[in-house]
């Protein structure tokens, strides 16, 4: 399926570029184009096909619903619906504010939150191509998981009472008007059934603002990869952090933390790693650091957090990461 891509580069860069395979240039630049000519069109097609079934979905109503449910209910829908959404973690920003308005509580949302940017369609799809399908539906399983217990522990705390002011008093009168019987679904007007010509236009529009959005930071994720791939010097991060020491799952979540990326830009990084010898546990617990604990997200959040929730956020996501990776490298000889 993926040799297109792979002729496409061999082509590019060793007949037009005329580079050497043997020389580290020739095999990062490979990897940089093969990767990015495959993220590139599978960006587009699992987008737009995705956005066909997504045309008559309303976040409103989406909203709504989840504003009606029962705790448990609520935090696994809404991570979910963190699931299935196009969302990185600063765009989830919008979103987490409209569900604050609904009087949605604090951690049904977060619960969306966290999971948003650890998981989307692409990002699935790359890892079967690279894990296989059995680490794809584990990865799954655990991004939903850490939303939904992130979700439930921050209720526990009741971490409402640590948002910015005015997320506060959002929350405050969206509750109350839950309380007072006016369902927020009486201000939504009735869904109409989209045309197929609809479907398209709108599936066109979501393809295009979605590309448009990631895709430099695909470019920038695929660059750290191709760096890595080509010019870290063979066993220098297993003989670092490839040796199972239990330092080196939280090690590898702490290097995480300055960098940025989404869910499909950092996979190509995660194929880097993971060629260059990182155990899988490890590897995942960078990967979803960079993806989902980076300062780019944290100075976001800072507009609607005030600094204890925030902290509080931090370290229970950088205690799941070290987590997860744990558990993985203690699964890899099982499959």
């Amino acid at each position: 399926m993926f040799q297109v891509f792979t002729d496409l580069a061999d082509w590019l860069v060793f007949s037009v570029f005329n580079l050497s395979a043997q020389t580290k240039l020739g095999d990062a630049l490979h990897f940089f184009v093969e990767d990015v000519s495959k993220i590139f069109v599978l960006l587009v097609v699992m987008i737009y096909v995705i956005a066909l079934l997504r045309a008559s979905l309303n976040i409103e109503a989406v909203r709504d619903y989840l504003a009606g449910k029962h705790r448990g209910i609520g935090y696994l829908l809404g991570s979910s619906f963190g699931a299935i959404t196009p969302f990185c973690s600063c765009s989830s920003i919008p979103v987490f504010l409209g569900f604050t308005s609904a009087g949605i509580p604090v951690g049904i949302t977060m619960a969306f939150l966290i999971t948003s940017p650890l998981i989307n369609e692409v990002a699935i799809l790359l890892l079967m191509s690279l894990l296989g399908w059995k680490f794809t539906l584990i990865y799954i399983l655990v991004g939903m998981t850490i939303g939904i217990l992130g979700g439930f522990f921050l209720d526990a705390i009741k971490a409402e009472r640590w948002l910015q002011s005015f997320a506060a008093q959002a929350l405050k009168q969206g509750q109350q008007q839950l309380n007072d019987n006016h369902t927020p679904n009486e201000k939504l007007p009735s869904l109409q059934k989209l045309t197929l010509k609809e479907r398209h236009q709108f599936a066109k529009s979501e393809a295009k603002d979605i590309f448009l959005r990631v895709w430099k930071w695909v470019f920038i994720g695929v660059g750290l990869g191709a760096a890595l791939h080509g010019f870290v010097p063979a066993g220098w991060l297993q003989q670092h952090l490839g040796a199972g020491q239990w330092w080196s799952v939280p090690a590898a979540v702490f290097l995480g933390i300055p960098l940025y990326s989404n869910a499909t830009g950092v996979i190509p990084v995660m194929e880097s790693l993971l060629t260059n010898g990182l155990p899988i546990g490890t590897t995942l617990a960078f990967c979803m650091s960079t993806v989902a604990a980076s300062f780019p997200e944290f100075i976001l959040l800072k507009q609607v957090m005030q600094w204890r929730l925030l902290a509080v956020f931090f370290a229970m996501l950088l205690v799941a990461f070290t987590l997860v990776g744990w558990v993985f490298n203690f699964l890899t000889p099982y499959f």
